[in-house]
């Protein structure tokens, strides 16, 4: 490394102590990682303010990272275009008849949601509108509607495609095959531990269920809703099997879905479709623009060697494979209850992945543990996005619903401690179908 004016620990401290604070004036989080980086900027002499720019800007030059508005778009097509709908009728006539039936549709939906749209927080925003005025005239405490539709929608970062996959993949140069395949096995069985959470609850409060459905209702609603069950199937399937790249395959489930809305349901105007753009290019720009700073960031840690400082004084514990596990899980933990999982993956995932190859660990099985953690982020304080959302459509405090939010995630902990001490939970499925993926 070139000398330079500040330390790697002085350049650490004015990154993250400008970072936090600027967090803690409630600016955004994309615009606090800039502000903080300008500083940095200035006083070293080698660089300079245009280096913001340049950084961030080579962060959007990625053909990758096209697919983020790609999969966000198909999960608006979904919704204005009655695929949703069929969907949710599907699982009604699954587990309906299950003790807290609106509940477990609302679990059940959000696993189907989650193999087509990629991102939690569309999830959270279309599954909160449909379910938590269902579930108050049900007479569901608003707490518990809140927590199970906003602890629910995180499956769709885990079950793929996901966003957090694409993005992961990108930075850090893992097969995002591979990472499609590893989130099915952790994605079900959290979403299992929900559905007995539901069924707890439901015991407990006496929530009420809906009658049985019959096996030819069973049978015709599942034969309306194939068409959009073959959605993940042609993105996950052309992905793995190497028929198209992970944006291509983004682009595909657009046009299939536009297809589907369009002319198979035919319930999507025009408007509808004007509206599912605008929607679109709004949470996209939210979420690339965080991807551009964070990337500045994260080459300024790059560029002052700040990873390499950390990992020499973690590496000294000498912590063998599963306490490194968690000690990463811990980490991705605590970073998701302040920073979006986007700039999470570039900054503290390049920080950590070499303590993970370190102890021989899987760049599948260390990003899934990233991935997973970074999912309990989306729903604990104080960034909490899906709570958050859920809260502004119930209309409630999110302080009101935290604590049946944390009873539902104490399951969901269990899940993860599974995959840190048991990588083949989340290696099983690409080690069968595509080991060429795997290290």
């Amino acid at each position: 490394m070139m000398s330079t004016v500040l330390s790697p620990g002085q350049a650490a401290i004015i990154l993250f102590g400008l970072f936090f604070l600027f967090m803690f004036l409630r600016v955004p989080v994309a615009f606090a990682l800039a502000l903080a980086c300008v500083p940095i900027l200035i006083i070293e002499p080698r660089l300079d303010t245009m280096t913001l720019m340049s950084e961030t800007f080579n962060a959007y030059n990625s053909f990758i990272l096209l697919a983020v508005p790609f999969f966000l778009l198909t999960a608006n097509l979904m919704n204005v275009g009655g695929i949703t709908d069929r969907l949710m009728t599907l699982s009604r006539t699954m587990v309906g008849h299950w003790p807290g039936g609106l509940a477990q549709i609302n679990v059940v939906l959000s696993i189907f949601f989650a193999g087509i749209s990629g991102s939690s927080t569309a999830d959270a925003a279309s599954q909160s509108k449909l379910f938590i005025d269902a579930q108050r005239k049900e007479g569901y405490d608003d707490s518990f509607s809140v927590a199970i539709t906003a602890v629910s929608a995180v499956l769709a970062v885990i079950i793929p495609p996901s966003i957090l996959m694409i993005v992961w993949g990108g930075i850090l140069n893992v097969s995002i095959g591979a990472l499609f395949l590893a989130g099915v096995v952790p994605g079900l069985l959290i979403g299992v531990a929900q559905m007995g959470t539901v069924h707890a609850y439901a015991k407990m409060r006496n929530y009420p269920t809906y009658p049985r459905a019959s096996w030819m209702e069973l049978f015709v609603s599942l034969a309306k809703s194939i068409p959009a069950l073959m959605t993940p199937g042609i993105i996950i399937g052309g992905k793995v099997f190497g028929w198209f790249t992970a944006t291509e395959s983004a682009a595909i489930a657009v046009l299939y879905a536009g297809f589907l809305s369009i002319f198979y349901y035919k319930e999507m105007t025009k408007r509808q479709f004007y509206d599912a753009l605008l929607d679109t290019g709004k949470l996209a720009g939210v979420a690339l623009f965080c991807v551009g700073t964070a990337s500045c960031f994260g080459w300024l840690l790059a560029y002052y060697q700040i990873p390499k400082v950390i990992l020499s004084s973690v590496s000294s514990w000498h912590m063998g494979f599963a306490a490194t596990g968690f000690f990463i899980a811990f980490v991705f933990l605590v970073v998701g209850c302040f920073l979006d999982a986007i700039p999470a993956i570039i900054i503290v995932a390049t920080i950590l992945e070499p303590l993970s190859k370190s102890v021989g660990m899987d760049p599948v099985h260390f990003a899934m543990i990233g991935i997973v953690s970074l999912a309990f982020g989306l729903v604990t304080p104080p960034y909490g996005m899906c709570l958050m959302i859920a809260c502004s459509v119930a209309g409630i405090r999110i302080k009101d619903a935290i604590k049946d939010t944390l009873i539902m995630l104490i399951p969901m902990l269990l899940v993860l401690a599974l995959v840190i001490v048991w990588p083949s939970v989340s290696l099983w499925l690409p080690s069968i179908i595509s080991p060429e993926f795997l290290k």
